[in-house]
């Protein structure tokens, strides 16, 4: 069989050429993933930081680690998509000849044997190329997370030269995984099929991907109903896999999900260019599954990650302008409550310093230590001005609070806490207040527990009431010589912009890239689809369409099918939009969503610009050739 798959392999190299650059890609970004993620992990702070500066960058550097860590998993997911996508449709086409391999004596083990070594070539033709881009990738992997300040400037991944076998074993994993379900369907062709002049289209899904789509389906219901339980974090982490699990119930159900939206598209009876365009869309259920497939995924994976973060940052920004009764904010560094109490006119105050802190859970072996984000406050002051919040007036002693962004810690709890250089050893967990929408601290420590001395270079926010008599110009001026003044509600909108800033970084670092495997797919998918059809459109042309006729016609196709993709992946986005208007509803007590219109629109555009463009020069390909020869080829 080893022999027939490279025979295969080489005589219709062109159906596997997007399949090879995806593993290609993969290979390349995994390599440069796995490189970036030991040098982030192993990052050392630079000499003559302060500890408080130490822990701040141990714990973006942690951040660094997560991030490139999901975009590893993501180019894995989309790799093995698309290659399973490339494949299956490619079963599909050479239906008939596997067919006729099955007539002439070959075993289903056989048919597998021959896809499955099909894969191993992709894999080292994946692997080849995508070593050599790995090392250029890297480089452009390394600039965008410097440029969204993810990594310090002049970070750089370390060369490992194990990763070379690393890469080999992504490059035939990608391979063979994407592989093994279109293997199994191609087992499973009869052999009297290759005794049909028409290749069997096949309307049944089969029980393996009914049952995953079914699968997928049910967890993307329950993830909706789930997460307005689940609390802020736990809500938005379920909402942004509600439209992944959508994506993939779809990409399972589009053989059939597929053809009824077609039958849906108006065709004018004397357009004979929409007739044909619509029949070819009709009659071949799993080519147009198949070309809306990486559009859906696309569209429901970037655009529902969007959804769920600027969701996420209107109602934390909804949230914060009425978690106080101030009326200014004062930003600084260091705890300046004092000097601002000095000001004519200012009633109340309360500074808050933002702090890395290491958090100590558990005992003995079962000890486990964590970075989190702290916060130092006042406690009276700070219920004061926070009436959400009252219950922490009574903080007292060796004590602290669960934070609105807390995880895992709760009232009650004992945990050791480290403060930069300052080891307050284990203090009770006395507080929790209410998470919220917009996370934040996981733990409040009273001020009262750190020498001030500690505290010099951390950020500060200070939360002032004004008195209603006094001319509040005057205030903010005497004010901003301490510090950057602002309203609420403007420090709340800032704050938004730069939560939907670091979530806009957060999408481009993990799906930019991804979104070129997408796009991949889309062009790969179209070109087949276009020129499987040569044949078509040569019997087209025989009864008397024009040349012309037939490229309007592959352009009209594409765009149907891109439209319905689009609305596919609308429909898994919308999952994620219910789930997060629930969660915000459970948390705030209001249903805030917020839609990127502007990336959604940049999405449509770009996805009917591909998909016109290269079902029209794919049709341009295919049509070159005299009609007559064509049909006779086929004879």
């Amino acid at each position: 069989m080893w022999r027939l798959s490279w025979a295969s392999f080489t005589e219709r190299w062109t159906l596997f050429v997007g399949a090879a650059l995806s593993v290609c890609l993969g290979v390349a970004l995994v390599q440069s993933s796995l490189l970036l993620l030991l040098s982030a992990a192993t990052l050392d702070a630079p000499a003559g930081t302060t500890d408080l500066e130490a822990m701040d960058f141990d714990q973006r550097s942690l951040v660094a680690v997560t991030v490139v860590a999901v975009m590893l998993g993501c180019a894995a997911f989309l790799a093995v998509f698309i290659i399973s996508s490339t494949f299956a449709f490619t079963v599909a086409q050479r239906r008939r000849d596997l067919a006729m391999l099955r007539l002439t004596g070959a075993t289903p083990r056989q048919v597998r044997g021959l896809l499955l070594g099909q894969a191993t070539l992709l894999g080292l033709i994946g692997v080849a190329g995508g070593v050599p881009l790995g090392v250029a990738v890297i480089r452009l992997q390394e600039k965008g997370l410097r440029e969204l300040e993810f990594v310090p400037a002049g970070f750089s991944g370390q060369w490992h030269g194990w990763v070379v076998l690393a890469s080999a074993g992504t490059g035939l994993g990608l391979a063979l995984t994407g592989v093994l379900l279109a293997a199994r369907r191609a087992a499973r062709i009869r052999p009297l099929e290759a005794l049909r002049q028409t290749r069997e289209q096949g309307r049944s899904l089969g029980r393996v991907r009914s049952l995953l789509g079914a699968l997928f389906l049910i967890g993307s219901l329950v993830l909706v109903v789930l997460a307005p339980l689940a609390g802020p974090a736990g809500g938005q982490a379920m909402a942004m896999c509600v439209s992944i699990c959508a994506v993939l119930a779809l990409a399972c159900f589009g053989p059939v999900v597929v053809p009824a939206l077609v039958r849906l598209l108006p065709a004018r009876a004397d357009s004979t260019v929409a007739l044909l365009a619509k029949s070819g869309l009709r009659d071949d259920v799993w080519r147009s599954a198949a070309t809306a497939a990486p559009v859906v995924v696309l569209v429901g994976l970037l655009l529902g990650q969007a959804v769920a973060f600027d969701s996420a940052a209107a109602a934390a920004a909804g949230e914060q302008r009425r978690a106080t009764t101030a009326d200014l904010v004062v930003e600084a560094r260091g705890d300046v409550s004092e000097r601002l109490a000095d000001v004519a006119g200012v009633t109340g105050v309360s500074t808050e310093l933002d702090v890395p802190v290491a958090v100590t859970t558990g005992s003995g072996d079962m000890a486990f230590t964590e970075l989190h984000r702290g916060m130092v406050i006042r406690p009276d002051a700070y219920s004061r001005l926070h009436p959400r919040d009252r219950s922490l007036a009574d903080l007292r002693g060796r004590a602290v609070a669960a934070g609105p962004g807390a995880v895992g810690i709760g009232e009650g709890d004992r945990v050791g806490v480290r403060v930069g250089g300052a080891d307050l050893g284990r203090v009770t967990v006395a507080e929790a207040v209410p998470p919220r929408m917009g996370g934040g601290a996981s733990l409040l420590i009273p001020a009262g527990l750190l020498a001030s001395a500690d505290l010099e270079s951390a950020a500060s926010r200070s939360f002032i009431a004004v008195e209603r008599s006094t001319d509040v110009a005057e205030v903010e001026a005497d004010l901003s010589r301490i510090g950057t003044v602002s309203t609420v509600s403007d420090w709340a909108a800032r704050d938004a912009e730069a939560r939907a800033s670091a979530n806009a970084g957060t999408l481009t670092a993990v799906m930019g890239l991804g979104g070129l495997f997408a796009f991949l797919g889309i062009v790969n998918t179209v070109v087949m689809a276009v020129s499987d059809r040569r044949t078509d459109f040569a019997a087209a042309r025989v009864t008397g369409f024009t040349r012309s006729q037939i490229l309007a016609s592959a352009a009209l196709e594409a765009t149907a099918i891109t439209a319905i993709g689009l609305v596919l992946g609308a429909v898994a986005t919308a999952g994620t939009l219910i789930a997060m208007a629930g969660t915000a509803a459970s948390v705030t007590g209001s249903p805030t969503v917020a839609v990127p219109w502007s990336l959604a629109a940049g999405l449509g555009v770009a996805c009917l610009a591909v998909t016109g463009l290269t079902g029209v020069s794919a049709a341009w390909i295919a049509t070159g050739r005299s009609p007559v020869s064509l049909l006779a080829a086929r004879e």
